[in-house]
C-alpha cells in the first residue's frame, strides 16, 4: 500500500489546495478551484457538524462527500478505503445523465420527446400494440408516466431483446396519467438514443459532456446487445458527480460553452409529474425528467443506497455523496437541517483554527475496522493454516486456503472464476480482487481480525460500489464454519452459511 494519504482515499481542503505536490489528479477538481468554507459564506464548524451528524446517523455507511458553493469546492472527503481517484457505481443516479443525453439529442434535432416510443422499434413492437402503448412518448419515459401498473424487468428478456420485453409488457393506464418508478423506461431512452445516433449513450456523452467536464474514463453497464443500461450502471468519481451538479446550476453552461440548452435543464429539473402527498418525504415532492423534486425548492439525482447529486439553487450549492446507506431520507434530512441553515449570503471571517480542525477531520475519515487480535492466539495456532473444501454455496467458493505465516495473513480462495488471493489487513485495508455474486472480479479492500481464539472475521469492501461483505470463519478440529453477509446490495443479506472440511 502507498504511504501517502491519497492512496487511502482521503482528501481534505489542504490536499485539494496542494493537488500538484500531493500527487492528486488536477482534473478531479474544477478549474474554478477550491476555497475555504468561510470565504463562501459557510463556517468550517458547520461542515464539521454536518459530518458529525452523518456519521452518527449513518455509521460506516457514508463513502464520500463533496460540497461546492459558488462553483468552489469547500470540502471533500473519502472514508478509507474509498478514494478520490476511484469511480463509484451510481445506480439510479445514472438516470439523470441519460436525461441529459436525451436533452442534447433534442437540441441537435435528432429526436423530440414527443416522438412515439414504438416508432423506434418496429422490429420489437408487438404485432397488435394496444392503444396505450401506441400513445407512449419519450416524454412519458422520462417522467416515469409510461402507463405501467408495475415496473418491467430486464430479467424477463434474458439474453434477448430488452426493448421487445419492455414493449410486450401490459400498459393498462393511459401514458402520462400515473407515476410508476421504471428503470426500464430509462433504458428505453438509452436505446432510442442509440437508434438515432448510432452510438451508445456512453459514447454519445463522451465528447458532449464527459470530456468538457474533465470526467475521465467513465464506464456504463450495457445490455447483451451493447446498449448502455441508461437507468443504472454508470460509474463516476465523486468530483465528477459534483461537476455535473454545477453544470445544472449553471443552466447547462460550462466554461463559456452551452453543453445542453438552458431550456432543457429548466424543464428536466422542474416538476413534470406528481408522485405523492407526504410533505415530509423527499420522494413525494414530484418528479421531472429523471430528476427528483425535493423540499425547499431543491432537486436531485439519486441512486440506490445513497448516491446523491443534490442541487440547491437558492444557495448556489451542490452536495455530492456516495454511500452504502439504507436510510436515504436521513441523509437528505441532515443536508436540510444541518448544512443549509448555516449558509450565509456574505463571506465570513476566516477561522484558521476551525479550518485546521476540518482539514484534520477530512484527512481522518475512515470506515470502522473489525476489533480483535492481529494473530491467532489459540491452542491450535498455525495448525489452522491449510486448505479447506467448502460446501456448495452462493458465492461459488470451492475452497479456502489460510496462510497464517504470511504478513499480512492471506486467504487463497478458489471459485469457478479462478483463484483469488486476499491479503487481510489488520487495522488497515489491503487491496485485492474478488467477484461479487453473479459478477466478474471486482476491486475490493480487505481488513480483518481474530475476534476470538478460533474466529477470524473479515470485511470485504468493494470500494468502487456501495457493496460490502462480512465473512466469518469459525475454526474447529475437523474444519470450519463459513458465513458471509452482504451490505448495501440487492437480494438476501445472508449470502452463505457453509461448512468447510480440512483437506
Amino acid at each position: 500500500m502507498k504511504s501517502v494519504s491519497l492512496a487511502f482515499g482521503i482528501v481534505s481542503f489542504a490536499v485539494l489546495c496542494t493537488a500538484c505536490t500531493a500527487g492528486a489528479d488536477e482534473q478531479s477538481y474544477p478549474e474554478a478551484g477550491v476555497a475555504s468554507p468561510e470565504s463562501q459564506g459557510i463556517s468550517s464548524e458547520a461542515i464539521l457538524a454536518f459530518i458529525d451528524a452523518l456519521e452518527e446517523q449513518q455509521p460506516d455507511a457514508i463513502h464520500s462527500l463533496m460540497i461546492r458553493r459558488n462553483n468552489k469546492v469547500v470540502a471533500g472527503g473519502w472514508w478509507t478505503p474509498y478514494r478520490a481517484e476511484s469511480p463509484h457505481l451510481l445506480w439510479s443516479l445514472s438516470k439523470s445523465f441519460t436525461s441529459t443525453a436525451i436533452g442534447m439529442a433534442q437540441d441537435e434535432g435528432l429526436l423530440s420527446i414527443n416522438d412515439q416510443v414504438i416508432s423506434f422499434f418496429p422490429e420489437d413492437c408487438p404485432e397488435n400494440p394496444s392503444h396505450n402503448l401506441e400513445s407512449m412518448r419519450i416524454r412519458d419515459l422520462l417522467r416515469m408516466n409510461t402507463g405501467h401498473k408495475s415496473e418491467p424487468s430486464w430479467r424477463a428478456a434474458g439474453d434477448g431483446s430488452w426493448p421487445a420485453a419492455f414493449l410486450s409488457y401490459d400498459v393498462p393506464f393511459k401514458p402520462g396519467t400515473r407515476f410508476q418508478y421504471n428503470s426500464m423506461a430509462t433504458y428505453m431512452c438509452s436505446a432510442i438514443l442509440q437508434k438515432v445516433t448510432g452510438e451508445t449513450t456512453l459514447d454519445y456523452l463522451t465528447p458532449r459532456l464527459f470530456e468538457p467536464l474533465g470526467i475521465e474514463k467513465p464506464t456504463w453497464d450495457s445490455d447483451p446487445n451493447g446498449v448502455s443500461a441508461g437507468g443504472w450502471g454508470l460509474s463516476l468519481r465523486t468530483a465528477d458527480i459534483s461537476k455535473f451538479g454545477q453544470l445544472l446550476l449553471q443552466k447547462g453552461m460550462w466554461e463559456g460553452r452551452q453543453l445542453v440548452s438552458e431550456a432543457w435543464v429548466k424543464e428536466a429539473t422542474s416538476l413534470q409529474t406528481c408522485n405523492g402527498s407526504n410533505p415530509d418525504s423527499d420522494w413525494d415532492q414530484g418528479y421531472g425528467y429523471q430528476f427528483w423534486q425535493c423540499r425547499y425548492g431543491n432537486y436531485r439525482g439519486d441512486g440506490a443506497f445513497g448516491q446523491f447529486c443534490v442541487v440547491v439553487p437558492a444557495h448556489d450549492v451542490v452536495v455530492a455523496i456516495t454511500s452504502g446507506s439504507s436510510n436515504l431520507q436521513g441523509i437528505l434530512d441532515i443536508i436540510w437541517d444541518t448544512l443549509l441553515p448555516a449558509m450565509e449570503t456574505e463571506a465570513l471571517p476566516e477561522n484558521p483554527e476551525a479550518l485546521e480542525a476540518l482539514e484534520k477531520r477530512l484527512d481522518g475519515l475512515a470506515l470502522s475496522t473489525i476489533e480483535g487480535e492481529e494473530t491467532q492466539a489459540g491452542a491450535m495456532g498455525n495448525e489452522l493454516s491449510g486448505l479447506y473444501a467448502i460446501e456448495e454455496n452462493a458465492l461459488g467458493i470451492v475452497s479456502l486456503a489460510l496462510d497464517l505465516e504470511s504478513s499480512p495473513i492471506e486467504l487463497t480462495v478458489e471459485t469457478a472464476e479462478g483463484e483469488f488471493h486476499l491479503p487481510v489487513g489488520y487495522q488497515n485495508w489491503e487491496d485485492a480482487l474478488f467477484p461479487w455474486p453473479g459478477l466478474t472480479s471486482q476491486k475490493v479492500a480487505v481488513q480483518g481480525a481474530w475476534t476470538s481464539a478460533n474466529v477470524l472475521e473479515l470485511n470485504l469492501q468493494y470500494y468502487e460500489s456501495p457493496q460490502s461483505m462480512k465473512w466469518t470463519l469459525q475454526f474447529g478440529e475437523e474444519g470450519l464454519n463459513f458465513s458471509a453477509d452482504s451490505r448495501a446490495a440487492f437480494g438476501p443479506r445472508k449470502l452463505v452459511y457453509a461448512k468447510g472440511k480440512r483437506k
